[in-house]
């Protein structure tokens, strides 16, 4: 059953976009199933990533994979490669490439790094379904002038534009450079995807084009973001290249600029579950375009095991 953007009174278990911003328990489990000993995560990974909110796995690609990564990247940014127009953001104010979306379709092998086993396997058993791609992107934050991305929930954005209904998705980053603490790496507030803010404010019409350059709408106000960080703290998600960074689609993360001389490059994959697939928004007019939100996927990824090449 889909649902009016503005019928969702008795059914919408996460209202937001709201006349004044408001805090709620969550409602959906954060591991959907039960750990065993065949799982693809440890006890002790699982169990962090219930507490956390997010985990960091490293060394999970070899370096022949990364490095073939690397170069199927830095192809897609020269323009060497054909990209469609629609999928790509560039960084305020320049022409440098920030955002390459619908990655698993602009690339064969980013595509099947989005279906490996090792980052998919473990998501899926996390959320306890099979898995789709609600969207992919290849970022980049150039040295010297990599732009930030500012605190945010996921969740919030996909539930009230998207019309995502449960907290049941998981995001994979998977590091394609070096990420240390300067040169601008994911930053998440842990434990603080066990609560929702619902934002105040309405959502501007196509609200996409400008908060793909720089989010307004649907972000935790100062208030909000200070109680949050006083009562969780703020960790940094660092690693080399090959690491992967498995996060809640509710954890409020985000990532300081980059002035350092180093780029930073991570491929990014939205997991949703199967049976959490999207329908009509819960704050907006319209939903966003496909390459933000995929609407009717086909069906689950088909998950593949061995190596990258």
């Amino acid at each position: 059953m889909t649902l009016s953007a503005f019928d969702t009174a008795n059914h919408d278990d996460y209202p937001t976009r709201l006349p004044a911003e408001k805090w709620q328990d969550r409602k959906d489990p954060v591991v959907w199933g039960n750990w065993t000993p065949e799982a693809p995560l440890t006890r002790a990974q699982t169990e962090s990533f219930e507490k956390n909110g997010y985990l960091v796995l490293s060394n999970v690609f070899s370096a022949a994979e990364v490095s073939a990564l690397q170069a199927e990247s830095a192809r897609m940014r020269s323009g060497e490669a054909e990209i469609s127009a629609e999928n790509v953001i560039t960084e305020p104010g320049s022409d440098e490439v920030r955002t390459v979306f619908r990655l698993d379709e602009e690339n064969a092998l980013f595509d099947r790094l989005a279906r490996d086993r090792r980052v998919a396997g473990a998501v899926s058993f996390l959320l306890d379904d099979d898995v789709y791609l609600h969207q992919s992107r290849l970022n980049y934050k150039p040295g010297f002038t990599g732009k930030e991305f500012y605190w945010h929930s996921d969740f919030e954005t996909w539930h009230a534009e998207d019309g995502m209904p449960r907290m049941r998705a998981i995001s994979a980053s998977i590091l394609l450079t070096d990420n240390d603490a300067l040169n601008g790496p994911l930053m998440l507030m842990p434990g603080t995807h066990k609560k929702f803010v619902a934002c105040a404010g309405e959502t501007p019409e196509d609200n996409h084009k400008t908060s793909l350059k720089k989010q307004e709408i649907g972000v935790p106000s100062h208030d909000s973001l200070t109680r949050m960080a006083q009562e969780h703290g703020i960790d940094y998600a660092s690693g080399k290249a090959g690491t992967v960074v498995l996060f809640d689609c509710n954890t409020v993360h985000g990532s300081n600029g980059n002035i350092t001389p180093f780029p930073r490059s991570n491929a990014f994959f939205v997991y949703n579950a199967w049976s959490n697939r999207v329908g009509q928004p819960f704050a907006a007019k319209n939903p966003r375009p496909a390459f933000l939100s995929a609407r009717n996927p086909k069906a689950p990824i088909a998950i593949e095991a061995g190596p990258i090449r």
